[in-house]
């Protein structure tokens, strides 16, 4: 028998769904800890020798791995595509990566355009895949804190542009690509046919790729690039348990009808030891068929007990 973990939006989200007798049963008998924290600590406790929540995360070297096998031993840094638009308030990052739907064809215009600006600087600018582009920074490079882009995303980018001195030249690097891109034709066009321009880049995830990933995972399933990486880069896998990656489900009963009732099912026939519902809050219910002995439990009528 194996044992499977969900990650799961946090509970907030699924608060107002309407739970079946049988999983309102499981709940109330399960284990809960309320580990506290958000998405990124989430992720962190399944990892947590490569993402330390109090530390820096490899994102760039290690979706590279993922895109073009040839992170090696190098530095990188996502420069990611956005469109950003001007309010009252300032200037709002609305979109990025895959929600631009770029082609092939427009990166590799929208790269040449820009990429001189980099070489400049001894960095190599690159696009293995049309929603995730890449620097490659040269040693010795001091590097300034960047935010996380799902961080920025609908915020004013004035509010997470890197500081101090070390972030006088991406300060620099972003204005100067961001004129690049306006006055691009790629982008007239992309206007003129209602989608979104590529008017800016955003700079994050800075590292080297590790030396390796432990995993207690035999399988993962995501839809997340990130995820993905880090388990191709795990090679083999310490235990034999399953991770699924179900954060991107914001429908409730979809959740539960596809996922969580038929996982629970195959628990009490003892086709899984364990199932744990890891959710982005920190809410952790740990399932087993032992429980279902717990009969003085009332079930749960909401995910949070």
């Amino acid at each position: 028998m194996t044992s499977a973990t969900l990650l799961l939006p946090a509970t907030a989200q699924l608060a107002a769904a309407g739970l079946p007798p049988p999983l309102a049963r499981a709940l109330a008998r399960a284990d809960l800890q309320l580990l506290g924290g958000d998405s990124r600590q989430q992720l962190s406790r399944h990892f947590p020798q490569l993402l330390a929540a109090d530390t820096l995360w490899p994102v760039a070297a290690l979706t590279r791995q993922f895109d073009a096998g040839d992170a090696g031993d190098g530095r990188w840094l996502r420069a990611d595509p956005a469109f950003v638009a001007a309010d009252m308030q300032g200037v709002r990052m609305l979109a990025h990566g895959p929600a631009l739907a770029l082609d092939a064809g427009q990166v590799q215009q929208l790269i040449q355009a820009i990429a001189p600006v980099f070489a400049e600087q001894g960095m190599a600018l690159s696009a293995p895949t049309p929603e995730r582009w890449y620097l490659q920074l040269p040693a010795g490079l001091e590097l300034p804190v960047f935010a996380d882009i799902d961080n920025v995303l609908g915020d004013d980018l004035f509010d997470h542009l890197p500081g101090g001195d070390a972030g006088r030249l991406w300060r620099s690097l972003l204005s100067e690509t961001q004129v690049l891109l306006h006055q691009h034709p790629c982008n007239r066009q992309r206007a003129s046919q209602g989608l979104a321009m590529v008017n800016s880049l955003w700079f994050w995830g800075p590292g080297s790729l590790p030396a390796q990933v432990p995993s207690a995972f035999a399988q993962v399933r995501s839809p997340d690039p990130l995820l993905q990486a880090i388990a191709a880069l795990a090679g083999q896998p310490e235990g034999q348990g399953q991770l699924v990656d179900l954060r991107h489900l914001r429908q409730p009963q979809v959740m539960i009808e596809q996922a969580l009732l038929p996982l629970l099912g195959a628990l009490e026939r003892g086709e899984l030891s364990r199932l744990n519902l890891d959710f982005a809050d920190g809410h952790h219910y740990q399932l087993n068929r032992g429980q279902r002995w717990r009969l003085w439990r009332k079930p749960q009528t909401t995910l949070v007990r």
